[in-house]
């Protein structure tokens, strides 16, 4: 879709010509994200300052029939910000301030463009938390959060992005700008617009604020590392823990090629990781009481008894606390790092872990390819990625998609879905058959379309291009 010297002039007169970019360097930087090797670059970059300006270029958008794509911290790993028509993409990154911190209603509002750790940081100022906390945090962009419902390590015990909207100032397709719910913890007014816009990977309009809510700061944790003789028994352990009584802040599962590969990817690690280990689960507690905490941990460990480990590890200081954290979140960039690769994100029900894991493996055996599997175990999310090695082309081209699916049937027919937090975008569309009927799939493209008739909202994303 290429781009007139009219509609960039128009472009200059919303934001100014400083902020609206044509050259082709820019163009290629805007044009990926995470997500593979995946290089779409837009016909032009804009990045704009504010709702107004945004509802002015979506208007002009629409005038032009021409697509508009949100681009935030681009950490995103479906594809759901590249300009796949070319198009405008539209940075949010001059959107990035936190504009109030209310510390009488637990609530804080913000710019879509400010980083999740900045904002988690701010708000820990003054006693708050936000627990979302996606690996990315220290890049991601709070909308990109929004966007993809994005979840993280704490998930298990306090939920993802949409547990903590309230309400959202969203630009929609047509360019009118509007509200979608009350900053009141309980709404029960009309339709829930505004956790309908949580999750829609930008193809329904552009967040330019949201209220969110918060929770008082938690002051103490414990962390511990278990290595596991059996990754399958790691997996068990997980809904073991949880019928125990005992909600963990964090439960990660890693096997062992991913601590391996961080390992080496990541300087000054130092854990001992012996030969006979398969898998480790990074177990975390906390509250602010040290003494509950000890006997939580106790009673995690009286559970553990049950399986084949070897000695845990349990972190003393907090740089051990963090070494561990940035092993795990250091996983991701390692097998990217190590190897050609596809990443999926299954979500099952937890008890259903272990089958999930070993049909992956079996999966893999069939159609010729390696995993490495890590993931929020907690939860029943595990992240496969999937290593080309020494695969061929022609095989990686036809027998990957092949293996994808079979990986999905079997997570649907686990009672699980296609993704827990990273979205569909653009490279699981085509899989969306397998979650959803023709009729879900048909309601999903009528929404779409009362939102967005012109179709110029990122396109092509959610959606397979049948719809």
């Amino acid at each position: 879709m290429s781009i007139s010297i009219e509609l960039i002039q128009k472009l200059a007169s919303i934001v100014g010509d400083k902020y609206v970019f044509t050259d082709l360097e820019t163009r290629i930087q805007y044009g990926h994200d995470e997500t593979e090797d995946l290089s779409f670059p837009p016909g032009v970059v804009v990045k704009p300052a504010n709702a107004r300006e945004i509802a002015a270029i979506m208007k002009l958008a629409n005038q032009f029939y021409t697509s508009v794509v949100p681009i935030g911290g681009q950490t995103g790993l479906s594809g759901g910000a590249l300009c796949v028509l070319e198009g405008i993409g539209l940075s949010t990154e001059r959107l990035n301030s936190i504009l109030e911190i209310d510390e009488k209603n637990l609530q804080v509002i913000t710019e879509p463009g400010v980083i999740t750790q900045v904002l988690r940081e701010a708000v820990a100022q003054k006693g708050l938390f936000y627990p979302v906390d996606p690996s990315s945090m220290g890049s991601c962009f709070i909308g990109g959060n929004l966007a993809e419902n994005s979840g993280g390590a704490r998930a298990v015990k306090y939920g993802v992005t949409k547990d903590y909207v309230l309400n959202l100032e969203v630009v929609l397709p047509n360019g009118e700008i509007i509200w979608t719910g009350a900053n009141t913890l309980k709404n029960a007014t009309g339709y829930n617009l505004t956790q309908l816009f949580v999750g829609s990977e930008g193809t329904l309009g552009i967040i330019t604020k949201a209220v969110l809510k918060l929770l008082p700061k938690v002051e103490h944790n414990i962390l511990m590392l278990v290595p596991f003789y059996e990754a399958g028994q790691a997996c068990e352990a997980v809904s073991a823990i949880f019928k125990s009584g005992v909600t963990p802040s964090a439960l990660e599962f890693m096997e062992r090629d991913a601590i391996d590969w961080s390992l080496k990817y990541v300087e000054g690690i130092n854990i001992v990781v012996k030969p006979e280990h398969q898998a480790h689960l990074l177990i975390e507690v906390d509250g602010n009481y040290p003494e509950i905490l000890m006997l939580e941990a106790e009673k995690i460990m009286h559970t553990l008894e049950n399986f084949s480990i070897d000695e845990i590890l349990f972190a003393d200081t907090e740089e051990q606390k963090n070494t561990l954290w940035k092993m795990r979140r250091s996983v991701a960039e390692a097998v990217k790092a190590h190897s050609i690769y596809k990443e999926e994100d299954t979500v099952v029900p937890r008890y259903e872990l272990p089958v999930l894991l070993a049909g992956i493996k079996e999966i893999g055996k069939q159609y010729g390819f390696k995993t490495v599997c890590y993931g929020h175990a907690g939860d029943g999310n595990l992240h496969v990625n999937i290593i080309k090695g020494e695969m061929s082309v022609s095989d990686w081209n036809l027998k990957i998609p092949q293996g994808i699916r079979a990986i999905f049937n079997l997570t649907v027919g686990l009672k699980g879905t296609l993704s827990g937090e990273h979205g569909i975008g653009l490279v699981q569309k085509d899989y969306m058959d397998i979650a959803f009927n023709k009729m879900q799939l048909e309601i999903m493209e009528q929404i779409k379309y009362i939102f967005d008739p012109n179709n110029i909202m990122n396109p092509r994303k959610i959606l397979p291009d049948i719809y």
